[in-house]
């Protein structure tokens, strides 16, 4: 996997928003839109305030985002597709976006409407971080399958997962962050044509190292992210300590 590491959050941003914008001018002249799949989380801040700085065709672009909790009031600051739309997905003309409703009567039926979207629109380029406990979207180690039958599904967050919500300031305590979640699965990921994985801090060391040194195993699900042949990780200095 092309690793690139950079010396501050902000330059790491700087940079994946570089290669994103240009992988998308790339498509663009062969195809008449781009479908993209975005993460919302801290880790993604800088990458999203400098994609907005960066020349896209927007109009061209169709926005997607990877996983939502369940349960959370529809305000929520910490609504997933609420983070997405302040800093990126409401403040730029999407040719389309489509929310997962985490509130939606019929989770399972939730997950059949997104999933039929994702096949309805082919995902060219997958924009996402790396959790503490190594999970891509929710897919945390207890539930990762390299092999999922399903694209979509609801999931059971686990310990880690959730003590990382409040160590990224989403929540006041573990008791505050919800115990489910609906989530792309790591087949719907891989199948993008693209993935730019953007991971800063230095509480994110740990995964690091294990996505690039450990076996590729679901005890550790972003390790899987080596077997795509244009996947490429975006690191600070912080978080690759361990390397």
């Amino acid at each position: 996997m092309n690793t690139q590491i950079y010396k501050t959050r902000t330059e790491m941003g700087m940079a994946a928003a570089a290669a994103v914008s240009s992988r998308i001018g790339q498509l663009l002249v062969t195809q008449d839109t781009v479908n993209m799949i975005f993460a919302a989380a801290p880790s993604q801040n800088e990458f999203l305030a400098a994609l907005l700085q960066e020349s896209v065709d927007w109009p061209r672009v169709r926005g997607f985002h990877m996983d939502e909790y369940i349960g959370l009031p529809p305000d929520a600051t910490q609504g997933f597709g609420n983070f997405l739309r302040e800093r990126l997905f409401g403040r730029t003309p999407f040719l389309s976006v489509d929310y997962i409703d985490g509130n939606a009567a019929d989770p399972g039926g939730e997950c059949i409407r997104y999933s039929r979207l994702l096949q309805r629109y082919p995902t060219d380029i997958v924009c996402m971080g790396i959790g503490e406990n190594g999970h891509i979207a929710f897919n945390d180690p207890p539930v990762a399958n390299f092999t999922d039958p399903f694209l979509v599904k609801v999931v059971e967050l686990d310990g880690a997962c959730r003590r990382q919500q409040v160590n990224d300031g989403c929540f006041a305590s573990v008791r505050e962050v919800p115990t489910h979640a609906i989530t792309l699965t790591i087949p719907a990921l891989m199948a993008g044509r693209y993935i730019y994985s953007m991971v800063p801090g230095r509480l994110k060391a740990g995964a690091v190292y294990n996505t690039v040194k450990q076996p590729i195993a679901e005890a550790y699900p972003s390790t899987i992210l080596r077997q795509h042949a244009e996947a490429e990780l975006f690191l600070d200095e912080e978080s690759a300590v361990k390397l």
